[in-house]
């Protein structure tokens, strides 16, 4: 499911499919994307870069078109592959570059960048 709050600037995306379920929330006022994959019990944070990730305004279309058309193809579909790396335990000035709905997301886990 999706829900995209558009005030604030947040698309909430959450993906309920047993041990590959995860929630991500793409925070396009503070530009950071962040993931959580339940079965790792880790956030992925990654920064939004223009041109790769697709605008907010494009996020509702391109799940209306996925939902009804289900083998859409579309230029804007974005794969992510995080490197293995260092892990930050959220500290609050991380919380400050990430904001809140992220912090809400990821507080207590290690956060891989």
């Amino acid at each position: 499911t999706m829900t995209i709050h558009s005030e604030e600037h947040v698309v909430d995306v959450h993906v309920r499919s047993g041990v590959y379920s995860s929630d991500t929330i793409f925070d396009y006022s503070h530009g950071y994307i962040a993931t959580r994959l339940f079965s790792r019990n880790a956030c992925f944070i990654m920064k939004i870069k223009k041109g790769s990730i697709p605008e907010m305004r494009e996020m509702g279309r391109l799940a209306f078109e996925r939902q009804t058309m289900r083998d859409v193809y579309s230029p804007n579909n974005v794969w992510a592959q995080y490197q293995p790396g260092s892990s930050v335990l959220g500290h609050w000035k991380d919380w400050l570059l990430y904001g809140k709905h992220i912090e809400k997301l990821c507080v207590g886990l290690p956060l891989y960048q």
